[in-house]
Protein backbone atom coordinates (compact mmCIF):
# COMPACT_ATOMS: atom_id res chain seq x y z
CA UNK A 1 0.00 0.00 0.00
CA UNK A 2 2.55 2.32 1.00
CA UNK A 3 3.97 2.17 -2.68
CA UNK A 4 1.00 2.30 -4.39
CA UNK A 5 0.53 6.18 -2.40
CA UNK A 6 4.49 6.71 -3.31
CA UNK A 7 3.73 6.40 -6.87
CA UNK A 8 0.25 7.88 -6.93
CA UNK A 9 1.84 11.07 -5.06
CA UNK A 10 4.81 10.78 -8.29
CA UNK A 11 1.84 10.66 -10.85
CA UNK A 12 0.17 14.12 -8.99
CA UNK A 13 3.98 15.69 -8.39
CA UNK A 14 4.70 14.76 -12.83
CA UNK A 15 1.40 16.34 -14.06
CA UNK A 16 1.65 19.55 -11.76
CA UNK A 17 5.36 19.50 -13.12
CA UNK A 18 3.87 19.13 -16.61
CA UNK A 19 1.51 21.83 -16.24
CA UNK A 20 3.71 24.12 -15.07
CA UNK A 21 6.85 23.74 -17.50
CA UNK A 22 3.91 23.80 -20.45
CA UNK A 23 2.44 27.02 -18.78
CA UNK A 24 6.20 28.72 -18.88
CA UNK A 25 7.60 27.05 -22.05
CA UNK A 26 4.27 28.27 -24.03
CA UNK A 27 5.48 31.29 -25.39
CA UNK A 28 7.62 28.81 -27.73
CA UNK A 29 5.84 28.99 -30.87
CA UNK A 30 4.67 32.70 -30.20
CA UNK A 31 7.38 34.53 -30.43
CA UNK A 32 8.44 36.19 -33.51
CA UNK A 33 12.09 35.85 -35.34
CA UNK A 34 12.86 38.35 -37.28
CA UNK A 35 15.54 37.67 -40.43
CA UNK A 36 17.49 40.25 -42.37
CA UNK A 37 16.94 40.37 -45.77
CA UNK A 38 20.52 41.74 -46.57
CA UNK A 39 22.43 38.32 -45.00
CA UNK A 40 22.64 34.98 -46.46
CA UNK A 41 20.45 31.92 -44.40
CA UNK A 42 22.31 28.44 -44.28
CA UNK A 43 20.72 25.27 -43.13
CA UNK A 44 22.06 22.36 -42.89
CA UNK A 45 24.42 23.09 -46.25
CA UNK A 46 22.02 25.15 -47.92
CA UNK A 47 21.84 28.53 -48.44
CA UNK A 48 19.50 31.30 -49.19
CA UNK A 49 19.10 34.72 -49.55
CA UNK A 50 16.48 37.21 -49.03
CA UNK A 51 17.29 40.32 -50.63
CA UNK A 52 14.68 42.07 -52.08
CA UNK A 53 14.50 45.01 -54.20
CA UNK A 54 11.69 47.73 -53.19
CA UNK A 55 9.65 44.80 -51.64
CA UNK A 56 7.98 45.51 -48.03
CA UNK A 57 9.17 43.25 -45.52
CA UNK A 58 8.09 43.18 -41.98
CA UNK A 59 9.21 46.21 -39.16
CA UNK A 60 13.09 47.63 -39.77
CA UNK A 61 13.62 45.79 -43.13
CA UNK A 62 13.91 42.36 -41.57
CA UNK A 63 11.70 39.07 -42.37
CA UNK A 64 9.51 37.54 -39.78
CA UNK A 65 9.37 33.95 -39.82
CA UNK A 66 5.87 32.96 -38.04
CA UNK A 67 4.59 33.22 -41.39
CA UNK A 68 2.70 36.82 -40.78
CA UNK A 69 4.51 38.69 -42.96
CA UNK A 70 5.28 36.08 -46.04
CA UNK A 71 2.05 37.38 -47.50
CA UNK A 72 3.17 40.94 -47.97
CA UNK A 73 6.47 39.71 -50.17
CA UNK A 74 6.12 40.40 -54.02
CA UNK A 75 5.97 36.78 -55.35
CA UNK A 76 8.10 37.51 -57.83
CA UNK A 77 10.88 37.98 -55.33
CA UNK A 78 9.94 35.43 -52.30
CA UNK A 79 10.63 32.10 -53.74
CA UNK A 80 14.18 31.86 -51.75
CA UNK A 81 11.83 32.43 -48.73
CA UNK A 82 9.45 30.25 -49.05
CA UNK A 83 11.80 27.82 -50.21
CA UNK A 84 13.44 28.48 -46.91
CA UNK A 85 10.30 27.81 -44.53
CA UNK A 86 9.41 24.56 -46.66
CA UNK A 87 12.64 23.81 -45.88
CA UNK A 88 12.98 24.35 -42.02
CA UNK A 89 9.25 22.69 -41.76
CA UNK A 90 10.56 19.48 -43.18
CA UNK A 91 12.95 19.11 -40.74
CA UNK A 92 12.07 16.44 -38.00
CA UNK A 93 11.11 18.32 -34.81
CA UNK A 94 10.62 16.29 -31.48
CA UNK A 95 9.38 18.20 -28.00
CA UNK A 96 8.62 17.35 -24.54
CA UNK A 97 5.35 14.93 -24.51
CA UNK A 98 3.25 14.01 -21.91
CA UNK A 99 0.93 11.47 -21.01
CA UNK A 100 3.05 9.13 -22.93
CA UNK A 101 3.14 5.35 -21.61
CA UNK A 102 4.80 5.40 -18.06
CA UNK A 103 8.64 5.21 -18.22
CA UNK A 104 9.98 1.86 -16.88
CA UNK A 105 11.19 2.15 -12.94
CA UNK A 106 9.66 5.53 -12.74
CA UNK A 107 6.62 6.95 -12.28
CA UNK A 108 7.20 9.66 -15.15
CA UNK A 109 4.24 10.13 -17.91
CA UNK A 110 5.84 13.33 -19.26
CA UNK A 111 10.00 14.62 -20.30
CA UNK A 112 8.89 17.82 -19.17
CA UNK A 113 11.50 19.96 -17.71
CA UNK A 114 14.54 16.91 -18.08
CA UNK A 115 14.12 15.58 -21.60
CA UNK A 116 15.28 18.52 -23.62
CA UNK A 117 18.56 16.99 -24.30
CA UNK A 118 17.47 13.42 -25.13
CA UNK A 119 15.16 15.55 -27.80
CA UNK A 120 17.69 17.33 -29.74
CA UNK A 121 19.95 14.17 -29.69
CA UNK A 122 16.87 12.73 -31.41
CA UNK A 123 16.46 15.37 -33.63
CA UNK A 124 20.07 15.61 -35.05
CA UNK A 125 19.69 11.44 -35.37
CA UNK A 126 16.57 11.66 -36.89
CA UNK A 127 18.02 15.00 -39.48
CA UNK A 128 20.85 11.93 -40.09
CA UNK A 129 18.31 9.35 -40.74
CA UNK A 130 16.33 11.69 -43.10
CA UNK A 131 19.04 12.16 -45.35
CA UNK A 132 20.05 8.64 -45.24
CA UNK A 133 16.30 7.55 -46.58
CA UNK A 134 15.21 10.61 -48.38
CA UNK A 135 18.14 13.14 -49.60
CA UNK A 136 18.97 16.49 -48.70
CA UNK A 137 16.82 17.67 -51.78
CA UNK A 138 13.13 16.67 -49.94
CA UNK A 139 10.53 18.59 -48.74
CA UNK A 140 7.55 17.80 -47.22
CA UNK A 141 4.99 18.58 -49.55
CA UNK A 142 2.07 19.82 -46.68
CA UNK A 143 5.32 21.98 -45.18
CA UNK A 144 4.13 25.65 -45.97
CA UNK A 145 0.33 24.50 -44.57
CA UNK A 146 1.72 24.84 -41.49
CA UNK A 147 1.35 28.54 -40.12
CA UNK A 148 2.35 29.72 -36.27
CA UNK A 149 -1.79 30.09 -35.83
CA UNK A 150 -1.76 26.17 -35.81
CA UNK A 151 0.38 26.55 -32.54
CA UNK A 152 -2.60 28.10 -31.05
CA UNK A 153 -4.17 24.43 -31.32
CA UNK A 154 -0.87 22.44 -30.29
CA UNK A 155 -1.59 23.34 -26.69
CA UNK A 156 -1.72 20.43 -24.44
CA UNK A 157 -5.76 20.84 -23.54
CA UNK A 158 -6.62 20.70 -27.38
CA UNK A 159 -3.86 18.34 -29.01
CA UNK A 160 -5.93 15.57 -28.13
CA UNK A 161 -8.43 17.12 -31.01
CA UNK A 162 -5.14 16.98 -32.93
CA UNK A 163 -4.06 13.14 -32.63
CA UNK A 164 -7.95 12.26 -33.18
CA UNK A 165 -8.27 13.69 -36.52
CA UNK A 166 -6.27 17.13 -37.38
CA UNK A 167 -8.36 17.93 -40.13
CA UNK A 168 -11.27 17.38 -37.89
CA UNK A 169 -9.83 19.79 -35.60
CA UNK A 170 -8.97 22.54 -37.79
CA UNK A 171 -12.96 22.34 -39.23
CA UNK A 172 -14.44 22.35 -35.85
CA UNK A 173 -12.09 25.22 -34.05
CA UNK A 174 -12.01 27.50 -37.14
CA UNK A 175 -13.01 28.48 -40.67
CA UNK A 176 -10.96 26.16 -43.49
CA UNK A 177 -8.10 27.35 -44.64
CA UNK A 178 -7.96 28.84 -48.32
CA UNK A 179 -5.38 27.41 -50.00
CA UNK A 180 -3.93 29.38 -53.08
CA UNK A 181 -3.75 28.09 -56.57
CA UNK A 182 -0.32 26.08 -55.58
CA UNK A 183 -1.36 24.51 -53.27
CA UNK A 184 -4.75 23.56 -54.70
CA UNK A 185 -2.56 22.04 -57.57
CA UNK A 186 -0.39 19.77 -55.35
CA UNK A 187 -3.12 18.83 -53.71
CA UNK A 188 -5.47 17.71 -56.80
CA UNK A 189 -1.97 16.07 -58.52
CA UNK A 190 -1.78 12.32 -58.49
CA UNK A 191 1.11 11.38 -56.40
CA UNK A 192 3.79 9.15 -58.51
CA UNK A 193 5.12 6.31 -57.00
CA UNK A 194 8.39 7.84 -55.54
CA UNK A 195 6.06 10.92 -53.57
CA UNK A 196 4.20 7.86 -52.02
CA UNK A 197 7.66 6.28 -51.22
CA UNK A 198 9.32 9.11 -49.52
CA UNK A 199 5.89 9.67 -48.01
CA UNK A 200 6.30 5.84 -46.13
CA UNK A 201 10.05 6.68 -44.90
CA UNK A 202 9.02 9.96 -44.00
CA UNK A 203 6.09 8.52 -41.76
CA UNK A 204 8.72 5.40 -40.57
CA UNK A 205 11.56 7.69 -39.41
CA UNK A 206 8.88 9.80 -37.29
CA UNK A 207 7.55 6.28 -35.75
CA UNK A 208 11.24 5.52 -34.92
CA UNK A 209 10.93 8.50 -32.32
CA UNK A 210 7.69 7.49 -31.13
CA UNK A 211 6.91 7.82 -27.13
CA UNK A 212 6.84 4.43 -26.59
CA UNK A 213 8.35 1.35 -25.36
CA UNK A 214 9.01 -0.33 -28.52
CA UNK A 215 9.97 2.30 -30.88
CA UNK A 216 14.02 1.88 -31.62
CA UNK A 217 14.79 5.73 -30.74
CA UNK A 218 11.85 6.78 -28.52
CA UNK A 219 12.00 7.82 -25.33
CA UNK A 220 11.81 4.92 -23.14
CA UNK A 221 14.37 2.95 -24.96
CA UNK A 222 17.29 6.16 -25.02
CA UNK A 223 16.14 6.07 -21.07
CA UNK A 224 17.02 2.74 -20.53
CA UNK A 225 20.71 2.42 -22.71
CA UNK A 226 21.18 5.53 -19.97
CA UNK A 227 20.37 3.59 -16.99
CA UNK A 228 23.62 1.62 -18.15
CA UNK A 229 25.65 4.35 -17.87
CA UNK A 230 23.45 5.63 -14.18
CA UNK A 231 21.88 7.87 -15.72
CA UNK A 232 17.57 7.49 -14.84
CA UNK A 233 14.50 9.11 -16.17
CA UNK A 234 14.07 12.69 -14.91
CA UNK A 235 18.32 12.68 -14.44
CA UNK A 236 19.38 15.41 -17.01
CA UNK A 237 21.77 14.51 -19.77
CA UNK A 238 24.49 16.19 -21.48
CA UNK A 239 24.99 16.33 -25.23
CA UNK A 240 27.90 14.20 -24.57
CA UNK A 241 26.57 11.23 -22.42
CA UNK A 242 23.67 11.65 -25.76
CA UNK A 243 26.14 10.79 -28.28
CA UNK A 244 27.04 8.01 -26.79
CA UNK A 245 23.10 6.77 -26.09
CA UNK A 246 22.64 7.13 -29.90
CA UNK A 247 25.27 4.94 -31.11
CA UNK A 248 24.32 2.33 -28.35
CA UNK A 249 20.50 2.88 -29.65
CA UNK A 250 21.10 2.60 -33.82
CA UNK A 251 23.82 -0.34 -33.01
CA UNK A 252 20.61 -2.23 -30.76
CA UNK A 253 18.21 -1.08 -33.59
CA UNK A 254 16.26 -4.51 -34.91
CA UNK A 255 14.28 -2.75 -37.73
CA UNK A 256 16.01 -4.43 -41.04
CA UNK A 257 15.82 -0.67 -42.42
CA UNK A 258 18.44 0.47 -40.28
CA UNK A 259 20.99 -2.36 -40.86
CA UNK A 260 22.63 0.12 -43.25
CA UNK A 261 23.31 3.01 -40.55
CA UNK A 262 25.54 2.95 -37.83
CA UNK A 263 27.32 5.92 -35.54
CA UNK A 264 30.84 6.48 -34.85
CA UNK A 265 31.48 9.08 -31.39
CA UNK A 266 34.86 10.35 -31.21
CA UNK A 267 37.15 9.83 -28.29
CA UNK A 268 38.91 12.78 -26.58
CA UNK A 269 37.76 15.06 -29.25
CA UNK A 270 40.01 12.43 -32.06
CA UNK A 271 38.13 10.65 -34.78
CA UNK A 272 40.16 7.56 -36.15
CA UNK A 273 39.97 7.15 -39.68
CA UNK A 274 40.11 3.70 -39.89
CA UNK A 275 37.73 3.09 -36.74
CA UNK A 276 35.24 4.72 -39.07
CA UNK A 277 35.91 2.43 -41.84
CA UNK A 278 35.78 -0.42 -39.92
CA UNK A 279 32.40 0.78 -38.99
CA UNK A 280 31.01 1.16 -42.36
CA UNK A 281 32.12 -2.37 -43.60
CA UNK A 282 31.07 -4.16 -41.00
CA UNK A 283 28.29 -6.18 -42.34
CA UNK A 284 30.30 -7.05 -45.85
CA UNK A 285 29.04 -10.29 -46.46
CA UNK A 286 27.37 -12.89 -49.60
CA UNK A 287 30.09 -10.88 -51.88
CA UNK A 288 28.06 -7.53 -51.02
CA UNK A 289 29.61 -4.30 -52.09
CA UNK A 290 27.70 -2.02 -49.90
CA UNK A 291 28.68 -0.35 -47.07
CA UNK A 292 27.14 1.70 -43.94
CA UNK A 293 26.38 4.97 -43.82
CA UNK A 294 28.18 6.75 -40.90
CA UNK A 295 26.96 9.36 -38.22
CA UNK A 296 29.84 10.61 -36.94
CA UNK A 297 28.73 12.55 -33.39
CA UNK A 298 32.05 14.76 -31.60
CA UNK A 299 31.27 16.03 -28.43
CA UNK A 300 33.54 19.02 -28.14
CA UNK A 301 33.50 22.18 -25.78
CA UNK A 302 33.66 25.72 -27.64
CA UNK A 303 35.53 27.25 -24.65
CA UNK A 304 35.49 26.88 -20.87
CA UNK A 305 33.01 28.28 -18.25
CA UNK A 306 31.65 30.53 -21.72
CA UNK A 307 31.76 29.79 -25.46
CA UNK A 308 35.42 31.48 -27.32
CA UNK A 309 34.03 33.80 -29.86
CA UNK A 310 36.21 32.23 -32.26
CA UNK A 311 35.19 29.17 -32.48
CA UNK A 312 31.80 31.16 -34.53
CA UNK A 313 33.41 30.88 -37.46
CA UNK A 314 33.82 27.31 -37.71
CA UNK A 315 30.59 26.33 -36.37
CA UNK A 316 29.20 28.35 -38.85
CA UNK A 317 31.33 26.80 -41.37
CA UNK A 318 30.04 23.53 -40.06
CA UNK A 319 26.71 24.04 -40.18
CA UNK A 320 27.55 25.34 -43.84
CA UNK A 321 28.70 21.86 -44.93
CA UNK A 322 26.40 19.42 -46.72
CA UNK A 323 27.93 16.27 -44.82
CA UNK A 324 26.17 18.31 -41.47
CA UNK A 325 23.49 17.12 -39.21
CA UNK A 326 23.21 20.07 -36.91
CA UNK A 327 24.44 20.43 -33.13
CA UNK A 328 23.54 19.44 -30.22
CA UNK A 329 23.73 22.16 -28.01
CA UNK A 330 21.77 25.24 -26.28
CA UNK A 331 22.25 27.71 -23.74
CA UNK A 332 22.98 27.53 -19.83
CA UNK A 333 19.92 24.92 -19.03
CA UNK A 334 18.16 24.94 -21.82
CA UNK A 335 19.47 22.28 -24.84
CA UNK A 336 18.55 23.30 -28.55
CA UNK A 337 19.08 21.35 -31.91
CA UNK A 338 21.28 24.18 -34.03
CA UNK A 339 20.35 23.70 -37.93
CA UNK A 340 21.71 26.87 -39.15
CA UNK A 341 22.95 30.57 -38.97
CA UNK A 342 22.46 33.70 -40.50
CA UNK A 343 25.55 36.81 -39.53
CA UNK A 344 26.35 35.65 -36.10
CA UNK A 345 23.01 34.07 -34.77
CA UNK A 346 22.86 30.51 -34.28
CA UNK A 347 19.36 29.02 -35.85
CA UNK A 348 18.05 26.76 -33.84
CA UNK A 349 14.60 24.22 -33.44
CA UNK A 350 13.38 24.44 -29.62
CA UNK A 351 12.42 21.37 -27.79
CA UNK A 352 10.92 23.23 -24.60
CA UNK A 353 7.06 23.22 -25.73
CA UNK A 354 4.87 20.52 -24.44
CA UNK A 355 2.36 18.58 -26.59
CA UNK A 356 0.14 15.52 -25.62
CA UNK A 357 1.51 11.87 -27.23
CA UNK A 358 0.84 10.68 -30.66
CA UNK A 359 0.38 6.73 -31.18
CA UNK A 360 2.44 6.84 -33.98
CA UNK A 361 1.71 2.76 -34.51
CA UNK A 362 -1.81 4.29 -35.79
CA UNK A 363 -2.19 4.30 -39.91
CA UNK A 364 -2.03 8.23 -40.88
CA UNK A 365 -0.90 9.55 -37.34
CA UNK A 366 -1.43 13.28 -37.59
CA UNK A 367 2.18 14.86 -38.82
CA UNK A 368 1.48 17.95 -38.10
CA UNK A 369 2.91 18.33 -34.71
CA UNK A 370 6.41 16.58 -35.60
CA UNK A 371 7.06 20.11 -37.65
CA UNK A 372 8.03 23.37 -36.54
CA UNK A 373 6.18 26.15 -38.02
CA UNK A 374 9.25 28.52 -37.26
CA UNK A 375 12.65 28.60 -36.83
CA UNK A 376 14.64 30.68 -33.91
CA UNK A 377 17.89 32.52 -33.20
CA UNK A 378 19.83 33.22 -31.10
CA UNK A 379 23.29 35.28 -30.70
CA UNK A 380 26.21 32.73 -30.87
CA UNK A 381 27.75 34.24 -27.67
CA UNK A 382 25.02 32.63 -25.47
CA UNK A 383 25.94 28.94 -26.61
CA UNK A 384 26.84 26.75 -24.06
CA UNK A 385 30.15 25.92 -24.54
CA UNK A 386 29.33 22.07 -23.97
CA UNK A 387 27.89 20.47 -27.76
CA UNK A 388 28.07 17.61 -30.03
CA UNK A 389 28.71 17.89 -33.83
CA UNK A 390 26.54 15.78 -36.17
CA UNK A 391 27.60 14.77 -39.33
CA UNK A 392 26.63 12.02 -42.08
CA UNK A 393 28.48 9.78 -44.95
CA UNK A 394 26.83 7.77 -47.12
CA UNK A 395 29.99 6.26 -47.60
CA UNK A 396 33.68 5.97 -47.17
CA UNK A 397 34.45 7.98 -50.24
CA UNK A 398 32.37 10.28 -48.98
CA UNK A 399 34.01 10.10 -44.93
CA UNK A 400 36.96 10.86 -46.67
CA UNK A 401 36.46 13.68 -48.69
CA UNK A 402 34.37 15.15 -45.71
CA UNK A 403 37.49 14.51 -43.15
CA UNK A 404 39.25 16.37 -45.97
CA UNK A 405 37.13 19.37 -45.81
CA UNK A 406 36.59 19.69 -41.82
CA UNK A 407 40.35 19.24 -41.45
CA UNK A 408 41.00 21.98 -43.57
CA UNK A 409 38.27 24.18 -41.96
CA UNK A 410 39.69 23.41 -38.46
CA UNK A 411 43.33 24.03 -39.14
CA UNK A 412 42.36 27.27 -40.81
CA UNK A 413 40.05 28.25 -37.91
CA UNK A 414 42.40 27.62 -35.29
CA UNK A 415 44.29 30.32 -33.67
CA UNK A 416 46.17 28.22 -31.45
CA UNK A 417 48.56 25.11 -31.62
CA UNK A 418 45.64 22.65 -31.53
CA UNK A 419 42.33 22.38 -33.11
CA UNK A 420 38.97 21.72 -31.45
CA UNK A 421 39.28 18.22 -33.06
CA UNK A 422 41.02 16.16 -35.26
CA UNK A 423 40.62 13.55 -37.82
CA UNK A 424 43.70 10.59 -37.38
CA UNK A 425 44.84 8.06 -39.50
CA UNK A 426 44.88 4.51 -37.79
CA UNK A 427 42.72 2.99 -35.13
CA UNK A 428 42.26 4.32 -31.25
CA UNK A 429 44.15 1.22 -30.21
CA UNK A 430 47.44 2.12 -32.57
CA UNK A 431 47.37 5.29 -29.80
CA UNK A 432 47.39 3.58 -26.84
CA UNK A 433 43.96 4.03 -26.11
CA UNK A 434 41.49 1.86 -24.97
CA UNK A 435 38.76 1.61 -27.73
CA UNK A 436 35.14 0.49 -26.12
CA UNK A 437 33.75 -2.78 -28.03
CA UNK A 438 31.28 -2.46 -30.60
CA UNK A 439 28.72 -4.51 -28.05
CA UNK A 440 28.69 -4.30 -24.60
CA UNK A 441 26.75 -6.79 -22.77
CA UNK A 442 26.84 -5.11 -19.52
CA UNK A 443 27.92 -1.32 -19.28
CA UNK A 444 27.03 1.35 -21.98
CA UNK A 445 30.53 2.94 -21.68
CA UNK A 446 33.49 1.15 -20.67
CA UNK A 447 35.65 2.52 -17.93
CA UNK A 448 37.84 4.94 -19.74
CA UNK A 449 34.78 6.26 -21.69
CA UNK A 450 33.26 6.97 -18.33
CA UNK A 451 36.40 8.73 -17.04
CA UNK A 452 36.33 10.81 -20.21
CA UNK A 453 32.29 11.58 -20.09
CA UNK A 454 32.98 12.55 -16.18
CA UNK A 455 35.00 15.72 -17.46
CA UNK A 456 32.02 16.76 -19.51
CA UNK A 457 29.34 15.76 -16.44
CA UNK A 458 30.34 19.19 -14.65
CA UNK A 459 29.18 21.55 -17.99
CA UNK A 460 26.39 19.79 -18.65
CA UNK A 461 22.78 21.16 -18.83
CA UNK A 462 21.21 21.55 -15.08
CA UNK A 463 17.74 21.81 -15.65
CA UNK A 464 15.38 23.16 -12.91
Amino acid sequence: MEATGTDEVEKIKSKFMSAWHNMKYSWVLKTKTYFSRNSPVFLLGKCYHFKTDGAYIAQSGDLSTDGSNFDKINTEISGNVEEFRKDFISRIWLTYREEFPQIKGSALTTDCGWGCTLRTGQMLLAQGLMLHFLGRAWVWPDALDIDSSDSDSWTVHTVKKLTASFEASLTAEREPKILSNHHQRTRKRNRDDSEMRNEVYHRKIISWFGDSPLAAFGLHQLIEYGKKSGKIAGDWYGPAVVAHILRKAVEEARDPELQGVTVYVAQDCTVYSSDVVDRQCSFMDSGKADTKAVIILVPVRLGGERTNMDYLEFVKGILSLEYCVGIIGGKPKQSYYFAGFQDDSLIYMDPHYCQSFVDVSIKDFPLESFHCPSPKKMSFKKMDPSCTIGFYCRTVQDFEKASEEITKMLQSSSKEKYPLFTFVKGHSRDYDFASSPLHEENNLFSEDEKKRLKRFSTEEFVLL
